[in-house]
């Protein structure tokens, strides 16, 4: 894994944030599913940038973390612009949320990752056919 300051302090951030937070099955620390995406991205030679953002890309949707204090935080904005086109936000349809996605290549990447490894686990026959959908929309196929 490589490391860098940018990539050392999102890695924190998303730790303190998914501290205490456990997958699907109860077991398993949230913060795995993270690791796994990070490190998905960064066997592809993912720049800081991408991997910052593949670390942080839960943060605001599943903590009280908020943009303001991950720039005061150190985190550039350019990066956290692309965390927030990660957040999906209540009410907003899925399919919405991943056309935005799909409109921004650093958030495309994490976003792919982040259903491949989702879809690693044990997801639900509905959860395959919806993570399908989205990935054949984030390759512009759907």
């Amino acid at each position: 894994m490589r490391t860098s300051s940018l990539i050392d302090l999102s890695r924190k951030i998303a730790d303190e944030a998914h501290y205490g937070q456990f997958r699907r099955d109860g077991v398993t620390p949230y913060f795995n599913h993270i690791s796994r995406v990070v490190n998905r991205l960064d066997s592809q030679n993912e720049s800081d940038e991408v991997l910052a953002a593949a670390a942080l890309h839960d943060t605001l949707e599943d903590s009280e973390i908020t943009g303001d204090f991950l720039i005061k935080s150190g985190i550039p904005e350019s990066v956290v612009s692309v965390v927030e086109i990660l957040t999906h936000k209540k009410g907003e349809s899925y399919f919405w949320y991943i056309d935005r996605i799909a409109e921004n290549p650093i958030a495309r990447k994490v976003k792919i990752a982040d259903i491949l490894d989702n879809l690693s686990g044990s997801p639900t026959e509905r959860q395959i056919i919806k993570y399908a959908r989205a990935l054949l929309k984030l390759h512009g196929r759907g």
